[in-house]
């Protein structure tokens, strides 16, 4: 079942159009990542400091559906899946909420690719127990 993160799109998201810059659809999906982490009982302190491995994101597409703006309630569903030992994946789906008299509508669908290195010489690496887990039990 994945993990549902609600979110409320601000100006700050937006560009000069008044909709949410590209760009900022990965920061989003990155927040939920994040939040996602949370949830399951990561220490997120502890997650991004670890000195010796490091999870990057190695690749990044997304499918921009239709526009977001200022004031957007939206929901952005994380569903992570075991690539490799070394490697995941987590598909979002970044849906808007209703607006009066419009349906909910699928806004955009983002995928990332992370890959676990040793921070010493950037060889790869197993992940790390806790987020293995994370990753199986979605």
């Amino acid at each position: 079942m994945p993990f549902t993160y609600h979110r409320t799109i601000h100006f700050s998201d937006t560009d000069a159009a008044g909709v949410v810059y590209f760009a900022n659809y990965l920061s989003i999906c990155h927040e939920a990542y994040e939040e996602a982490l949370a949830a399951a009982g990561a220490d997120l302190a502890r997650f991004f400091s670890d000195g010796g491995v490091l999870i990057p994101v190695s690749q990044s597409s997304a499918d921009y559906l239709r526009p977001l703006v200022c004031g957007d309630k939206v929901a952005v569903s994380v569903k992570p899946s075991a690539l490799a030992p070394d490697s995941f994946a987590i598909d979002y789906e970044v849906t808007r909420f209703a607006r009066a008299g419009a349906p909910s509508k699928l806004a955009a669908k983002v995928r990332t690719r992370h890959v676990c290195i040793r921070a010493a010489d950037r060889t790869r690496q197993p992940l790390p127990d806790a987020i293995a887990n994370w990753v199986s039990a979605r």
